[in-house]
C-alpha cells in the first residue's frame, strides 16, 4: 500500500498542535514540579516550626521542673525554719523554768515550820513538773551512772574505792533533755576520773 501524502498545511497545524500539546504537557509537569517544590518547602517550614515548638516546649518544661524544685526546696527550708524557731522559743522558755524548779526544789529540802505551805508549795513544784512532762522534757539520768560528756557537766572530781571508774557520784545541779535535744547538762561530781 501507498503511503497517503499528507497536505503541508495539514502537517503544519498537526506539528502545532503536537507542540502546543506539548507546551501544554510542560507547563502541566512545571505546574506539578513548583507545586512539588513549593509543597516541599511548606513542609520543611512546618518541619522547622515543629522543631522551634518542641525547643520551646522542653525549654518551658526544664523552667516548670526548675521552678516546683524551688517552690519544694522553699516550702522544705521554711517549715524546718518554723519548727527551729519554736524549737529555740520552748527551748529558752523551759531554761527559764528550770531555775524556778531548782529553786522549788531547795525550798522543798529546807525545813519548814508550816506543814500547809510547805504542801502548797509541793503542789506548785509538781505542776511544773507536769508541765515540763507534757512539753517532752525529761530529767537526764545522771547519778551512779557512767560520765557522759554529751550530757554531764563535771565540776569536781573524787576518788571513791566504792564507785567505778569515771562514774558520777553525785548531781550538783540536774540536767534536762527534751526530746534528743539536751537543755542543760546535768553538773555532776566525777569519781575516780
Amino acid at each position: 500500500m501507498a503511503e497517503e501524502v499528507k497536505d503541508p498545511s495539514q502537517q503544519t497545524s498537526e506539528a502545532e498542535e503536537s507542540m502546543k500539546n506539548a507546551a501544554e504537557a510542560a507547563a502541566d509537569v512545571a505546574t506539578e514540579t513548583e507545586a512539588a517544590a513549593a509543597e516541599a518547602d511548606k513542609t520543611a517550614e512546618l518541619q522547622q516550626k515543629i522543631e522551634a515548638l518542641e525547643k520551646e516546649l522542653a525549654d518551658e518544661k526544664e523552667k516548670y521542673l526548675r521552678l516546683d524544685a524551688e517552690y519544694y526546696n522553699y516550702r522544705t527550708r521554711s517549715l524546718k525554719e518554723k519548727q527551729d524557731a519554736y524549737d529555740n522559743a520552748l527551748t529558752k522558755a523551759v531554761t527559764e523554768v528550770l531555775s524556778v524548779i531548782d529553786n522549788f526544789e531547795r525550798a522543798l529540802t529546807a525545813e519548814c515550820a508550816d506543814a500547809n505551805f510547805k504542801k502548797g508549795v509541793e503542789m506548785i513544784f509538781r505542776q511544773y513538773t507536769a508541765i515540763l512532762e507534757k512539753l517532752g522534757v525529761k530529767e537526764i539520768e545522771a547519778e551512779g551512772k557512767p560520765f557522759d560528756p554529751n550530757f554531764h557537766n563535771a565540776v569536781s572530781q573524787i576518788t571513791d574505792e566504792n564507785l567505778g571508774e569515771n562514774t558520777v557520784a553525785a548531781v550538783l545541779q540536774k540536767g534536762y533533755i527534751m526530746g534528743n535535744k539536751v537543755i542543760r547538762h546535768a553538773m555532776v561530781t566525777v569519781a575516780n576520773p
